[in-house]
């Protein structure tokens, strides 16, 4: 039988071309999205190509209420391979010092939190089965201390740091963890981001990298290649080159502030 496939964030730009990349005949899919009506899109899509479809919406914030949903499905039927490709990149308004705190308790929520503990969940799950691939989207923002989105590359790193400290405690019982991260994507959420987005990469072939990770059962991949090189750079850069560096990258303000 063909492994159930979990994606996390599939009325997103990235998770809705995952869902459409494993969308084949036989394939076994469930879908959980924010929004109801592009993830009744999504799944009605993946049906034409042939997949059974199952769909969820559920607030991940909600973290006692989205574990059990998760086990839930689980325990209906055994998830061989997640992807969590849910999260949000708000960056600083036009004119802040400093993020809004609720935008950074947000942020952490989505992007940190819900992820590692859903994660964690599954993990022993399929740790107690003896198999299992789990791929948790990062960002290639973790490796940079982006000042005009801290909550999002903060986030990401810590994203980055569990899912590399799971991956060591599940691999001897069958389960592959893989971190992947992006760079710039080109999404409905990603354009409304202003400011330059060098190598910007189209969601479909983002899915497609991503699943040939998760194949392989790679630790770690970064995508494209340069900013694994940029990673590297951000590290032997002197502190007060490296900082006067990211804070030029800030977006310009709108025209007329």
């Amino acid at each position: 039988m063909p492994t159930r496939i979990l994606v996390l964030g599939a009325s997103g730009g990235l998770g809705s071309a995952l869902a459409r990349h494993y969308a084949r005949s036989g394939a076994r899919l469930l879908l959980w999205g924010r929004d109801e009506r592009r993830l009744r899109a999504v799944a009605h899509a993946c049906e034409a190509a042939g997949a059974s479809v199952a769909t969820r919406s559920q607030d991940l914030t909600d973290l006692p209420a989205a574990t059990a949903a998760l086990l839930q499905d689980d325990a209906q039927d055994a998830i061989g391979l997640a992807l969590f490709a849910a999260g949000l990149g708000d960056i600083r308004a036009a004119g802040d010092r400093v993020e809004d705190a609720a935008l950074v308790a947000r942020l952490a929520a989505v992007n940190f939190t819900a992820p590692a503990v859903l994660a964690a969940a599954l993990a022993d799950r399929m740790a107690a089965r003896g198999s299992g691939r789990i791929v948790l989207v990062g960002s290639a923002a973790a490796f940079h201390a982006l000042p005009f989105a801290a909550a999002y590359s903060g986030t990401k790193a810590g994203l980055a740091r569990f899912a590399d400290a799971l991956r060591l405690a599940v691999r001897e019982h069958g389960v592959a963890v893989t971190l992947v991260s992006p760079g710039f994507i080109d999404s409905a959420a990603g354009r409304q981001v202003p400011g330059p987005k060098p190598l910007l990469l189209q969601p479909e072939d983002v899915a497609a990298r991503i699943a040939r990770a998760a194949e392989r059962g790679a630790a770690h991949a970064i995508m494209p290649w340069p900013f694994a090189a940029l990673r590297l750079f951000d590290r032997l850069l002197p502190r007060p080159l490296r900082d006067r560096l990211l804070l030029s990258l800030a977006p310009p303000p709108p025209s007329g502030r």
